[in-house]
């Protein structure tokens, strides 16, 4: 095991911190370590000595420590923030959500999306865009960044999805290193999550994910590990979930075991926020830093434990010692001349503006290298200036346009260029382009509904009651008259107990801290409350109706006593939608809300519309007048975020309005906001173009008509594989929680993503890896050489790509291994080095890529190690998982085993 000494000295390269130390405080605080550095360096000593002094000065104040001081410090003092020691000069930390941007309640520069950063499979830009946030969380005075979001993509429902970077874990571990390298240069620490087995929204709070140590090792620690080892990550936040029947926070096999141990993770590991469940537990267990209140980290708890040997001293001592030593690398403190003090230096920098224009292009650039061109029939794009003069874009998220999903990860940008202000900027004075929304939004579909409290009432309204039970007996509570089902918590209806209360964002003191800690634990402990709201609806005319409920938790819908929606078991997603027939005349509609945990600002809302009136026909007039629609749908931060999963179909009504806008219009362009896949069958066949932007940040608008008028080319690539049908996802029967259980089983094991269809035999929509162009591309010369020096096989893979085509455009090259004759059962092929590469028209470029001994293992539970077999290897260089364009093999004489430290 590496030496803290030795893990600390690497981070006050010379080389390193000059570059880095750019607020005024932290450049002070620094550059006297860098002074001690080149002083003991003067005596003979090495740096890692001049580290070890720092180590020395941290174990000098821990022993100045009292007991109950040490536990003051390992719990947060505010809902961002951690606990200050003043008799030792230890501030409070200051920390900011994430990872899209510095979420702050001002606004921020709102950055591409996780997935869309992943769909540019670019290490250069991912270290820019951290960079930035990195700048615009010092520019606020955060020291931690609460980013970036590292699950893995299982299923297109979680809500979440936007956050991450995709199915694959080779992928999704480059994305974040670099995006670590570029936030930490800037003096933030980045804090990896949500670790481990959150891959879901739905039951985060209470579910267990049950999932073999392989799948783990091979799928869903990888990304993390990369963080760790090679991005140097200074912190890691455990999730709510369990593991295999252990709380995150509790779990000493992946906190101490894998994380600490294995992979020598000398920083901290923090809560997510009220994720703790038993102090003592926690402690053992290797969570190092309870956040946001001392629930469970307190003297209380701790103290007897402490006393009766339960948790050992020493163990709280390393927790503190964890978050010194972070704060001491990133130069939030540094140690006084004598004495075991510190002295503390504001991360806030004057000097940074909150808004600057650097921030803006890389956003910009963001938005433009993600943009997925998924289909282009007849070669409708790029739009020829020439030949289109009217252009009419339509649809709900046209314009004000969005930026980000929702959640906490989501940033109230300083402006949004959405869809219709994008392609009329670029036109310009001269630009003929015309906009309509469609389709109502859910609010207004909600409030349109017109139900009435009575059968032939005329007044619109619901009666709402609250009853103790889930089965709505006896007499309620209390009763209250709505005009409809469209509001805020629970339709402003007292709201039922909640896992994730709505603690605000305050910043204080000490009495701050406990007065947060008694107004959560009361929280946690209100006594639950069901909710059920009547009213009747009236059918102007028979027909097929879309019903449709906002409420991310449990409930069902009844039309004249039939179960429409049933969610009673397992939560809903943040929409849940229903086609059914009904008669013209009066319909007896019933809400019943079945009290479940819920975050926050979850609003609930009921609608009925019938489906062949939901598009406006205003919205047909201008598409059957235009030469070009661009029809601007999806999800948005009120329907794809934190707390909920989503349905893998479109909003409500939005399937219409593609289907009638297509049906005047062949020349439209299907433009996408959203996390992940979506249900293209009912519709994709009548378009001739679909662009998936994803959540492209506030510069999407200007990306996008840049982008369809052939300015720029769309070279995204999928960080996904996109199903055909849900049923076709290797994950679609083991995403939910068992009947009558809250185990969540990872059937499909290590067989996720496109290892999965390929391992299934079950052809994508749209493989992992694709994307189309304006322009060609051709590889050849493939060679591959070994490293005769290597312990291990090692391997380099060289090749040629050409852009055979008119226009400047870039390719991902991705590099796929397979073993031909496997000892155990093993995915077909995984993806093992990739490299985006820019080209002018008919220009080559030569790219060598490297593979480690781990592209050629697999994990081998019995010998906890990593096992490469003897025998035949397949290298496949390719532009997407199931577009091979060169191949080559390679043999392993002898079989190996490798340490997983």
């Amino acid at each position: 095991m590496l030496s803290h000494a030795h893990n600390f000295a690497q981070y006050l390269s010379p080389n390193e911190l000059p570059k880095a130390c750019r607020s005024r405080g932290i450049a002070a605080g620094v550059l006297l370590l860098l002074s001690i550095a080149i002083n003991h360096a003067a005596l003979g000593q090495t740096r890692t000595e001049a580290a070890s002094s720092i180590e020395a000065r941290i174990d000098q104040s821990i022993a100045a420590m009292t007991l109950e001081e040490k536990i003051s410090l390992i719990s947060g003092g505010s809902v961002l923030g951690s606990t200050a020691l003043p008799r030792l000069g230890i501030p409070a930390f200051r920390m900011g959500d994430g990872p899209i941007g510095a979420h702050d309640p001002s606004p921020s520069t709102a950055y591409a999306a996780g997935i869309a950063l992943a769909a540019t499979w670019d290490r250069d830009l991912a270290n820019h865009i951290g960079t930035q946030i990195g700048r615009d969380s010092r520019s606020r005075g955060a020291a931690f960044l609460l980013g970036p979001g590292m699950n893995i993509y299982r299923a297109p429902m979680n809500g979440r999805n936007h956050e991450y970077f995709g199915e694959d874990p080779f992928l999704a571990g480059q994305i974040a290193v670099h995006y670590v390298y570029g936030l930490q240069s800037q003096n933030v620490a980045a804090t990896i999550k949500h670790f481990l087995g959150n891959n879901s929204e739905f039951a985060r709070f209470t579910s267990d994910t049950v999932v073999s140590e392989r799948a783990l090792r091979e799928i869903y620690l990888p990304a993390f590990e990369a963080a760790v080892k090679e991005g140097h990550a200074a912190a890691i936040m455990d999730s709510y979930n369990r593991v295999n029947g252990t709380w995150m926070t509790e779990n000493a096999h992946m906190n101490r075991e894998v994380t600490k141990e294995q992979w020598h993770f000398d920083g901290l590991i923090m809560s997510d926020w009220i994720a703790t469940h038993d102090g003592a537990a926690a402690a053992t267990g290797g969570l190092d830093l309870e956040m946001p209140a001392p629930l469970y980290f307190n003297p209380e708890t701790l103290l007897p434990a402490v006393k009766s040997g339960r948790v050992k001293e020493s163990a709280i001592d390393d927790k503190v010692r964890r978050l010194l030593r972070v704060a001491a690398r990133f130069g939030w403190i540094t140690p006084t001349v004598q004495g075991p003090g510190w002295i503390s230096h504001d991360p806030l920098d004057a000097d940074v503006p909150r808004y600057n224009q650097q921030g803006r292009e890389v956003a910009l650039q963001g938005a433009l290298e993600s943009a997925t061109l998924l289909k282009n029939e007849g070669g409708l794009l790029p739009l020829d200036r020439t030949r289109v003069n009217r252009i009419a874009v339509i649809g709900p998220n046209a314009n004000p346009g969005y930026a980000t999903g929702g959640g906490s990860g989501m940033v109230p940008p300083f402006f949004m260029t959405g869809p219709f202000k994008g392609i009329s900027d670029y036109l310009g004075v001269g630009g003929n382009v015309t906009y309509a929304q469609g389709i109502d939004k859910l609010d207004v579909l909600a409030q349109e509904t017109g139900l009435t409290e009575t059968v032939h009432g005329t007044t619109q309204g619901v009666l709402a009651e609250t009853f103790s039970t889930p089965d709505f007996r006896g007499k309620p509570s209390a009763t209250r008259h709505e005009t409809s089902i469209n509001g805020g918590p629970y339709a402003q209806l007292p709201a039922s107990t909640s896992d994730e209360p709505n603690i605000g964002l305050s910043i204080g003191g000490a009495s701050m801290k406990e007065t947060m800690r008694k107004s959560i634990e009361e929280t946690l402990h209100a006594p639950i409350q069901y909710v059920r709201w009547t009213g009747f609806y009236t059918a102007k005319n028979s027909g097929e109706h879309i019903a449709f409920v906002e409420h991310p938790g449990k409930y069902r819908l009844l039309v004249d006593g039939k179960t429409l929606i049933d969610h009673a078991e397992i939560n809903a997603p943040m929409v849940e939608q229903v086609r059914t027939q009904l008669d013209a005349g009066v319909h007896k509609v019933v809400l019943e809300d079945l009290g479940v945990p819920k975050f926050g600002n979850a609003i609930t809302r009921l609608g009925i519309v019938k489906a062949d009136a939901v598009v406006h026909p205003a919205a047909l007039e201008l598409a059957k007048r235009a030469d070009v629609v661009v029809l601007s749908v999806g999800f948005d931060i009120e329907t794809e975020g934190e707390g909920a999963d989503r349905e893998f179909q479109l909003l409500p009504g939005q399937k219409e309005l593609i289907e009638q806008i297509a049906a005047v219009n062949p020349h439209t362009v299907v433009v996408l906001n959203a996390g992940g896949s979506v249900d293209t069958k009912p519709w994709l066949d009548r378009v001739p173009a679909l662009l998936d932007i994803w959540y492209p940040g506030q510069e999407g608008g200007i990306a996008l008509g840049r982008i369809l008028f052939g300015d720029a080319n769309p070279s995204g690539r999928l960080p996904i594989s996109w199903e055909r049908s849900l049923k076709d996802n290797p994950s679609a029967n083991y995403y939910y929680t068992s009947p009558g259980t809250d185990r969540i089983f990872y059937g499909d094991d290590i067989f996720v993503g496109y290892r999965g269809y390929e391992h299934n035999h079950t052809q994508p929509l749209f493989p992992f890896g694709f994307g189309l162009s304006y322009t060609r591309f051709q590889y050849s010369k493939l060679e591959i050489h070994q490293d005769p020096d290597a312990k291990y096989g090692r391997y380099t893979v060289g090749f040629d790509v050409t852009n055979t085509g008119k226009r400047e455009g870039a390719d991902v090259a991705q590099i796929y291994v397979s073993e031909d004759l496997p000892t155990v059962p093993r995915p077909p092929q995984e993806l093992k080095g990739f490299a985006r590469v820019a080209l002018a028209p008919d220009e080559t470029k030569h790219v060598t890529l490297a593979l480690d001994p781990r592209s050629f293992a697999w994990y081998d539970v019995a010998s906890k190690a990593w096992h490469i077999d003897a025998g035949t290897f397949t290298i496949r260089v390719s532009r997407s998982s199931i577009e091979p364009q060169l191949e080559g093999k390679v043999s392993i004489t002898k079989p190996l085993l490798i340490p997983v430290d």
